[in-house]
């Protein structure tokens, strides 16, 4: 069978129409023209992207991306911000609350799966602290430092609690 258009595609992929590619391929351009403009406004300040970067930018970028992902899609205090797209479900830990999506496609939809997916919003915020740390490393570093040190509070939270109960 010949797939002649998107529709054609989608169809195959997903007959029973359960996946909102549509808002996917919408999220992958979003995606895609804000790399390029943060490359455009780079080359246009005269700035470069560094050769590398350094072990300890990657490694407490890499803890801060993470906690700060995970306060934006399950925190408990971050609801109001994706309540517009989810609906409470319970509450699935220390703090954090498991959220439905609403509706099943459209934009509503579609940015509901990403303020409630820490590994999607992550890829955003990665790319936000990278493209940071050649605009403004200083104020980067210390946002990074702030979210890796409340990550490593966090772990030691849990282990405490861990070694309390048993």
């Amino acid at each position: 069978m010949a797939i002649s258009n998107m529709q054609d595609v989608a169809d195959v992929y997903d007959p029973e129409g359960e996946v909102s590619l549509t808002g996917f391929r919408a999220s992958l351009a979003t995606y895609a023209v804000t790399v390029s403009g943060l490359a455009f406004a780079l080359r246009i300040s005269g700035r470069a992207l560094p050769e590398h970067y350094s072990a300890q930018d990657l490694a407490v970028g890499g803890l801060a991306v993470h906690k700060f992902s995970r306060l934006l899609t399950k925190g408990s205090v971050t609801s109001p911000l994706r309540a517009p797209f989810t609906e409470f479900q319970a509450p699935s830990g220390p703090a954090e609350h498991h959220e439905e999506v609403r509706g099943t496609h459209g934009i509503r939809h579609t940015i509901g799966e990403l303020v409630t997916c820490p590994f999607c919003l992550g890829v955003w915020i990665g790319t936000g602290y990278v493209a940071a740390l050649v605009i403004a490393p200083r104020p980067t570093r210390a946002w990074a430092a702030v979210f890796g040190v409340i990550g490593i509070a966090d772990f030691l939270q849990h282990v405490y609690c861990r070694l309390r109960t048993t």
